[in-house]
């Protein structure tokens, strides 16, 4: 005797699938895909291997602006979905704009990252070039996507309409390393707007979150405030952060460099720096 079929809801018939994020790259010969190996690149990565194998590529740009451990974080996603993986260099403190960390520094960090990405799709014969960005970035301050379309860059998730939380839902079904991974951001982004970006301070946030991680949190992000690091912890881990761990999360970032510490009491918000600026440029599409 069969079973009659369940019936689907209208919210969950609009749940986007794997097979909606594969159905958005049948159409393309090859591509390299933008990965950091952070969750949402590493989904993109994961569909166009699954889609294209060999025509598949996953680049991962190496600068001071990538914190220690990303890069060895990436290999392994990389390993483990079964995708080809190289590494370029880009120099984005070379360009004036991206040093003088103005509201559009993401938009010069793309370009430079895009432009290299161009030259290996170029040389290689790679017909398109994706990146891991997802409908949620559509509500927030993104100059980085004027650079996407300026570079003709696709974005598979949210062709697929994926956000964060569809992303990390399937990168679990596909047991993807990264399903849980935090955001990490590049770490000019801990450095306010109007104040000046240099390998040494990128070096010194560097140094004190990797220190912070040293003491087990996961989550969390220094922000250089010049002589002062205010520190943002994610709410699972603040209580600890501001309770019997205080001691040693101040010896820490005094370790750093800094000579004051302030642990924000409030849970860490991503994007924290950018809130109250106009929402992602409208060439995402493209």
């Amino acid at each position: 005797m069969h079973s009659r079929p369940r019936a689907v809801s209208k919210e969950e018939a609009s749940i986007p699938t794997l097979g909606d994020l594969e159905d958005c790259l049948v159409d393309t010969r090859s591509a390299i895909v933008a990965f950091s190996g952070g969750v949402d690149s590493s989904l993109v990565a994961a569909a166009a291997v699954r889609v294209l194998g060999e025509r598949s590529l996953a680049v991962t740009a190496v600068s001071p602006a990538l914190a220690t451990g990303e890069l060895d974080g990436a290999r392994r996603v990389a390993r483990t979905i079964g995708i080809a993986h190289e590494e370029i260099r880009t120099d984005e403190l070379a360009r004036e704009a991206y040093r003088r960390n103005g509201p559009d520094r993401c938009y010069h960090c793309k370009t430079e990252l895009y432009d290299g990405l161009a030259v290996v799709a170029a040389a290689r014969g790679f017909d398109a070039v994706f990146s891991g960005a997802n409908l949620d970035d559509l509500g927030d301050w993104r100059p980085g996507l004027r650079a996407a379309a300026e570079h003709h860059v696709r974005h598979p998730l949210v062709e697929a309409g994926f956000g964060k939380s569809d992303i990390r839902r399937v990168a679990r079904e596909l047991r993807i390393p990264s399903a849980e991974k935090p955001a990490m951001p590049c770490l000019a982004s801990r450095v306010p707007f109007g104040t000046a970006v240099d390998r040494t301070v990128l070096a010194q946030v560097d140094r004190a979150e990797r220190a912070m991680k040293d003491l087990g949190f996961r989550d969390l992000r220094v922000r250089h405030l010049g002589a002062k690091a205010r520190v943002e912890i994610a709410e699972q881990e603040l209580a600890r952060a501001c309770g019997p761990d205080r001691g040693a999360v101040e010896r820490a970032i005094l370790g750093a460099g800094y000579d004051l510490v302030e642990i924000d009491p409030s849970p860490l918000r991503s994007g924290a720096l950018t809130r109250g600026l106009p929402l992602a440029d409208p060439g995402v599409g493209t």
